[in-house]
Order: C-alpha cells, then structure tokens, then sequence
C-alpha cells in the first residue's frame, strides 16, 4: 500500500479507503488506484488489517434456510447495502434448529466478525446475552424474543394474518383453514391476526382447521401438500387457507390441483412472502408482501449505523406494514377483487396490490 501511496502520489489512508470502497474519494482517484493494483495483483492481508485495525469488515448472517427465497432475498439486499460501505456478509444457515443456530453463532464469534444479523429459531434469550457479553453488536430480523431488548427489524405480523384472513372472507370463504409456522414470534402473531379476522367477522376457529408446521421455512413444499392432505379430509372441508408462507401454500395447491380440485372455486389459497413464483405455478398465488428486500435494507443501515457510532446506540426497533397482492389462487369470479376498504389496485402484471 505504501508502494502504491508513493506511485500515484497519495496517502496511504486514500489507498486504504478505495481498498474499501469508501465513498470518501473522487472517481478519477479511485480509478489511478484500482488500474495500479490490477497491475500489480495486489491484495489486501485481511487479517493484518484486521489486527490494526481491530475490524474484520465481516457482518455474519444466520438464517433458518438458505435456500429459502425469503431469506435469500434478505441476504442479497443486506450484502448490497454493506458493501457499499466496505463491509462484506458471510451467511450461514441453522436448518430450524436451536443447538445447530448456537454452534453457528458460536463459530462467527470465534471470527471476530465485526456484527451479527440473525432470524433466530430459539424460543430463550440466554445466547443474546452471551453475544451481548462478547460486545459484539446484532441485530434480529422477522422473529423477535419476548424479554429481550435488541435491533429488529421485521413485519408486523398481526396484520399479515388478519390481512390474508380477511382478503379469503371477502371473497365469500366461510371455513378458513391456517397452515401455521413453528412457536416464533411469525408463526405466533400471524396465527393470533387469523383468529383475530375470524373472530371481527363471526365466524368461528375451528381446532381441525389449524394445522402445526414446526419447521415452517424447511422442507416446507412438502409439508404444505401434507397439510392440505388434512385438510381435504375433513367433512366439510375448508373452502379457504391462508399459509404461513409461499413455499408452503405452492405445496398445498400442487396437492389439491393433483387431487382435483379447482383453485380458487373449490379453495382458495393465499401465502406470505410475495416471492413472484409466477412461472412455475399452475395458479399464480395470491400472497402478502412482507417487504423482505426492505427489511435486508433496513437491517445492513442499523448494523453501519452501530459500527460507524462512537458511543453505545439505543435498540432500534423497525415493523414495517404488510400489503395484500391478489392473483389468481383467490380471484373468484364472483367476488369482489380486494376489500373496498383497503383501496385496491390493479397492477400491468394483473395484479392487485392492496
């Protein structure tokens, strides 16, 4: 560095800053210095910078599933926003499973990673206290812990179940079915938003109707198709099921499709994630959008915000709204396309975004 510094006539500091991609230098500058380390291959000793400068520029994030879309797309936004600013994302995946999640975490502390973004899947907070001993600053994304106050970022998601609830009791459904997610803080609230809608309309929860997936973001097609398969069972069988996310509603239409059933005549079927399956869908779904690009965004902006700060920041706390998108899996010919209270409005797509 201090060979190229003395080439082009700059401080070591600007060679630094453009190893970094620090917004803090002019374009014909950054240029000079990236032309002159291609010439001469350079590259940078991660680990002694990291020694100097007590920094790895490493964030890690932990999710349930990296082969989930949700997630993936989560991933992919936060890695764009940090690596604006010289920071870089190493992901890793605890399948759903608290021990796997502890040991994950446990190997990213032993790393000095600089941060932490974590879905976590533990139901107790003792792991966060513990990071919280290590100093190392995290931030929690879609799930939150009751008792623990930390970053979040996430959905309201009372609204995601009374906003699905209510789109299937607007479109005529009598006997709502709901596919739910594992005891996280989603899989709690989105349930608790479908009784709620239920309850507002007077239609009453039917035990039967509620179907337990407890790993809700793995292997979840399958368990979706299993989940109707009870749900078709029952006499009278439901007439609307709104699903804990996408991959699981994509596995219940599959099975009521191959079973014979007509989608949205016979049922109607709404998901959560937005997740634009369009393509590989016999009946595009109807799903409500829980913002995962912006909640990736939102999550990297706290995490530079802690890094970049002197003193100790206060929790910050970021629920955005959910919105209902209507396709074809819920367009019945006789109902209505959305609540007339909710504004809808149709999209080129042949959408309805509410």
């Amino acid at each position: 560095m201090k060979d190229i510094a003395r080439d082009l006539g700059v401080s070591v500091v600007t060679i630094s800053k453009v190893l970094r991609n620090h917004p803090d230098v002019g374009d014909e500058t950054r240029e000079r210095v990236l032309a002159r380390v291609k010439e001469l291959d350079y590259r940078p000793n991660l680990a002694a910078r990291s020694l100097v400068t007590g920094r790895s520029y490493l964030i890690g994030l932990v999710v349930p599933d990296l082969l989930h879309p949700f997630f993936a797309e989560i991933a992919k936004s936060i890695s764009e926003v940090l690596r604006k600013s010289g920071y870089y994302l190493i992901v890793s995946s605890s399948e759903e499973d608290p021990d796997l999640e502890e040991q994950e975490i446990d190997q990213l502390l032993a790393r000095r990673l600089d941060a932490l973004v974590i879905a976590t899947c533990r139901p107790t907070v003792d792991l966060f206290f513990r990071i919280e001993n290590q100093k190392t600053p995290y931030v929690l994304i879609d799930r939150s812990l009751p008792g623990l106050s930390a970053n979040f970022v996430g959905v309201d998601d009372e609204a995601v179940g009374m906003l699905a609830t209510r789109h299937l009791i607007d479109i005529g459904c009598k006997r709502i079915a709901h596919i739910r997610g594992p005891e996280t803080s989603p899989g709690i609230h989105r349930m608790e938003g479908y009784k709620r809608a239920l309850a507002q309309a007077g239609l009453k929860v039917v035990d039967d109707h509620i179907i337990t997936e407890r790993k809700g973001d793995v292997g979840t097609k399958q368990r979706g198709a299993e989940a109707m398969s009870q749900l078709l069972s029952l006499k009278p069988r439901p007439d609307g099921v709104f699903c804990f996310n996408d991959p699981l509603a994509m596995g219940a239409m599959n099975y009521a499709l191959d079973h014979g059933l007509r989608i949205p005549d016979d049922i109607a079927v709404i998901g959560c994630g937005n997740l634009h399956y369009d393509d590989s869908l016999r009946v595009p779904l109807s799903s409500i959008d829980q913002h995962s690009r912006q909640i990736g965004e939102q999550a990297a902006s706290i995490t530079l915000r802690i890094l970049s700060s002197k003193t100790p920041l206060r929790p910050e706390t970021v629920v955005l709204q959910p919105e209902l998108v209507v396709r074809r899996s819920t367009q019945r010919r006789a109902a209505k396309p959305a609540s007339s209270k909710s504004g809808a409005r149709a999209t080129l797509s042949g959408e309805y975004s509410i």
